[in-house]
């Protein structure tokens, strides 16, 4: 093999080591999802796909549920099924972000202190923030 192909091989076997290395990294990273709920009769839906993304990560996932709308009633204190209640809470122990739009809340006159534990509010609206998010490098999930 002539020098200067022995030099190309080797700069090639860099290279894919490098790009191997490149590749774990990636792997390694969290993940960072945001999914949208306004529907009402999607909660059980969607709080079953952030289980299942939970699961299938390996916990190794960041998630924020961004409600609006009518949906965001399934979460008030009074009048949440036990069973939203305690798949829920557990989603939020997994390290679930929950984020109640602050335009629904006023439009249904709801403090933090009416939803169930774990929410936060989105101050400048669920739509605003969704959009926040993606921008932060969060992927739209929209079941």
């Amino acid at each position: 093999m002539r020098r200067r192909d022995m030099f190309r091989v080797g700069l090639a076997g860099a290279a894919g080591l490098f790009g191997l290395r490149q590749v774990k990294a990636a792997a390694e990273e969290r993940l960072k999802v945001v999914y949208h709920l306004s529907d009402i009769d999607k909660v059980n839906f969607v709080l079953g796909n952030i289980k299942n993304h939970y699961d299938g990560t390996g916990g190794n996932v960041d998630i924020v549920l961004v409600v609006h709308g009518p949906a965001l009633a399934s979460f008030k204190t009074k009048g949440a099924s036990g069973a939203t209640s305690s798949r829920f809470g557990g989603l939020v122990q997994q390290g679930l972000l929950p984020q109640a739009c602050g335009n629904t809340m006023h439009g249904m006159d709801l403090t933090l202190a009416d939803l169930l534990d774990g929410f936060h509010i989105a101050e400048k609206g669920g739509v605003v923030r969704l959009a926040e998010l993606q921008h932060q490098g969060y992927v739209y999930l929209r079941p």
